[in-house]
């Protein structure tokens, strides 16, 4: 079953995702499939928070890890509702979630 997330890229334009649920991606890779602008460069692994992104609407994610917390202390522009997309894994859960890419360093 794929689920309907929209990701607000660095330049305003909103993209509408079909996320598949059974395929174990998270959000980074999800936007690396569809050929967003996001780095990833740790792999997923909660290490540098080149996808970090803001969540715009009222979904239930998953509780944010120390690892993330952590990464977000130190990552730049972080704001109230920063998450790390590898962080949040695509579940039925996340239909009609909405987020935007935080600016690049």
């Amino acid at each position: 079953m794929d689920v309907l997330i929209k990701i607000k890229d660095r330049e305003g334009v909103i993209h509408e995702l079909q996320a598949p649920t059974d395929m174990a991606m998270n959000i980074m890779e999800l936007c690396k499939a569809y050929e967003l602008p996001v780095e990833g460069t740790c792999g997923g692994m909660a290490m540098c928070a080149s996808c970090q992104c803001y969540v715009l609407n009222d979904v239930a994610l998953p509780e944010m890890g120390d690892e993330e917390e952590a990464m977000l202390s130190e990552a730049f522009y972080v704001k109230s509702n920063s998450r790390l997309g590898c962080q949040i894994p695509i579940t039925e859960d996340l239909e009609g979630l909405e987020l935007e890419l935080a600016p690049e360093y």
